[in-house]
């Protein structure tokens, strides 16, 4: 999963956590705030009393009755004043029950005891619990949507602030990771952050880019200057041993002997062609001009590798589309990647086995030519390094895959191609090349 997609993810279930807990607990911060308001309001109205006490005297209330008490119609609210023992020791807020008009309610209540011209009275204020609680729920809702909108912005903000500080991270991957191709060629500026890590990411992967650079380079020059050197002294010695060969008094065991090593020469002589043919090919010394069509290519592998075909018996089944041109390659190249492919299949495949070439098209994407064997097959855990250059297999002898699939795959990279291996040690193996859409185009003949 992407950073961003995790950090998405993230905030927006966090947030929701937020929520639902915010939601568990509303209920009873909503009481508590509207007990809260409550008291004060019983508060306020004991200072309003004993202001109008203060100012207007106790008979203000009791107007010649030995108490006061007054409530509303609903009897939502009550006041009742009395005077009581001088030793009443009251002065609290409570919830308790009181009978007003025979109706028995239940009552947030103020008790509050005062002295007034050396007599103590009872203050009593009284508001109804079911009143308090009819504006809960408003409350409650007016919350809970406030906290929705509130919820919501942030969430936006969040994702556009994310998408904005990680848009440098997506610059770097693309950049520096996904749009490049090996070796690395173009210059690649570094990109604009303030964000000290994203810097430190950046600087850190054009460092590194330049160094598996200037490594592939004093490898390729060194194969490249290596393989010339080589020629030379191979060529002296495989001229001194054909004049050897010539030698008329030369004994048959020795003559044998020479001709063992020219044998070996050889091979190492193959070994150092397929250098250089790498070290051009990575050099970009062949031109890509050219127009082939892999039927009559193909065709031309086929009669080549004939007398090897015969040898072993092999049948060649081949269903190329006859109206397929591919441009913009080299012709020499892709003819040595068929025929290191074909000639392989021909090599680890079984007497009297089967090789199968067939295409595929798949519009706006690629074209496909499969190369299916009845061969020994590739265990799984080697079908990955195949393409290595002197690769040895465990099943195929000393000979191993050599060369032959390093040169197949640096071929294909030079044009943009990709090769996959499916196989089944025992069972065979399958070559896919897949050209790229761009390299396709297709005539009717």
């Amino acid at each position: 999963m992407k950073l961003l997609n995790k950090i998405t993810l993230y905030t927006t279930v966090s947030k929701i956590i937020i929520v639902l807990i915010f939601i568990w607990l509303l209920p009873g911060i909503v009481k508590d705030l509207n007990s809260q308001y409550t008291n004060y309001n019983l508060g306020e109205q004991k200072k309003k009393v004993l202001d109008n006490i203060r100012k207007r005297g106790i008979d203000y209330y009791f107007e010649g009755d030995s108490s006061y008490g007054s409530y509303t119609m609903l009897k939502e609210e009550f006041i009742a004043l009395e005077p009581v023992n001088s030793h009443y020791p009251v002065d609290s807020i409570y919830t308790d029950k009181r009978i007003v008009e025979t109706d028995t309610l239940t009552y947030r209540l103020l008790d509050y005891s005062f002295e007034y011209k050396n007599k103590t009275y009872l203050l009593e204020i009284g508001k109804t619990v079911s009143a308090i609680d009819q504006y809960n729920r408003p409350l409650q809702k007016v919350a809970s949507y406030t906290l929705a909108v509130l919820i919501f912005l942030t969430l936006i903000l969040d994702l556009f602030f994310t998408r904005l500080l990680l848009r440098p991270l997506n610059l770097i991957i693309t950049s520096k990771l996904l749009n490049r191709k090996f070796p690395f060629k173009e210059t690649i500026s570094p990109v604009k952050t303030s964000t000290t890590d994203f810097k430190y990411l950046d600087q850190s992967l054009t460092d590194l880019a330049s160094k598996i650079k200037d490594t592939f380079e004093k490898e390729r020059e060194f194969t490249s200057n290596a393989s010339h050197e080589l020629m030379t002294p191979i060529s002296i010695l495989q001229n001194k041993m054909e004049n050897m060969m010539m030698d008329q008094d030369l004994n048959e065991d020795l003559r044998e002997k020479i001709v063992s090593m020219m044998t070996i020469l050889n091979r190492l002589k193959k070994i150092v062609r397929s250098l250089l043919l790498i070290s051009r090919i990575d050099n970009d010394q062949y031109v890509k001009t050219d127009l082939i069509k892999p039927y009559v290519l193909l065709e031309e592998v086929i009669s080549e590798l004939k007398d090897r075909i015969e040898l072993r018996k092999i049948r060649i089944m081949q269903s190329l589309s006859q109206s397929i041109e591919i441009p913009r390659v080299n012709r020499d190249l892709i003819f040595q990647l068929i025929y290191n492919l074909i000639n392989n299949a021909i090599r680890y495949n079984r007497d009297e086995g089967e090789i199968e070439i067939s295409d595929q098209i798949i519009p706006e994407e690629s074209y496909i030519i499969h190369i299916k064997d009845t061969g020994i097959g590739i265990h799984t855990h080697e079908q990955e390094s195949i393409f290595d250059r002197f690769k040895k297999s465990d099943k195929t002898g000393s000979e191993g895959y050599g060369l032959g699939l390093s040169i197949v795959k640096t071929i294909a990279q030079y044009h943009g191609m990709h090769i996959v291996v499916q196989s089944e040690f025992g069972k065979g193996s399958t070559f896919k090349i897949y050209f790229p859409h761009w390299l396709k185009k297709q005539t009717v003949i």
